[in-house]
């Protein structure tokens, strides 16, 4: 992504709250699904879905021109690789990414008149599952980048919406591909909760997920094509 020039602090506070709208707005229409379509586990899942699919392409078109939209570990971490985030603000996006989905996790509770806090028992930890992380991690950052380093990154926000919402329903997980909103939902015991000793597997395989997709961008896309003078981004 193109090199940041916002201080600091004003991404730090851009990023913190992306994540925790992203975090409420991934639970609390997870937990809407549930009490709408009660009997219609199908149904649910587009519900949540659909409602992911628009609310992430709104909230990157919102904070993205301040801190890059990222919302994500994974993504800062693979910006920072091909030069569009200084590696030193790493730590502090990954920070506010996680504690942002917490709360994030903690405000749809409330606004459902549930626990603040209330661990999840949901296992989610299955072979298949991991795979699915690899899989959904790896083709997020593939559409991310791929616009990115080919000077198209105005349509990044579509495009990430879009591919979130299909990988609801070609990934068993139910894509996650994201540590800072994994963590976040094992603190919500609802439908889009994850128990939390699933939480290594999948951070690690969305980090494996990381790894695959950083050649296959090089390889493909070799460096970012040129953007002319003036071009909007």
């Amino acid at each position: 992504m193109r090199p940041l020039i916002r201080p600091l602090s004003h991404r730090l506070v851009s990023e913190f709250l992306g994540s925790l709208l992203l975090a409420a707005l991934v639970i609390g229409s997870g937990i809407a699904a549930q009490r709408l379509s009660p009997h219609d586990i199908g149904l649910q899942l587009l519900e949540n879905a659909a409602a992911t699919a628009v609310g992430l392409y709104a909230l990157i078109l919102v904070f993205g021109p301040v801190s890059g939209g990222h919302f994500n570990p994974v993504v800062s971490l693979a910006d920072a690789v091909f030069g569009g985030l200084s590696w030193r603000d790493v730590p502090g996006y990954a920070a506010v990414q996680v504690v942002g989905c917490a709360a994030g996790a903690v405000l749809a509770n409330a606004m459902f008149s549930l626990a603040p806090v209330s661990v999840s028992t949901t296992d989610r930890a299955t072979v298949a599952h991991g795979l699915s992380e690899v899989v959904a991690t790896a083709g997020l950052l593939l559409v991310i980048f791929a616009l990115v380093r080919s000077g198209r990154a105005d349509r990044a926000p579509a495009a990430v919406g879009a591919y979130i919402g299909a990988a609801y329903f070609f990934t068993s997980s139910t894509s996650f591909a994201n540590p800072a909103i994994t963590v976040g939902r094992v603190f919500s015991d609802t439908f889009a909760g994850i128990a939390p000793a699933s939480v290594p597997a999948y951070v690690l395989a969305q980090l494996v997920g990381l790894a695959v997709a950083i050649p296959v961008l090089r390889l493909l896309y070799p460096r970012p094509a040129a953007v002319p003078e003036g071009a909007s981004r």
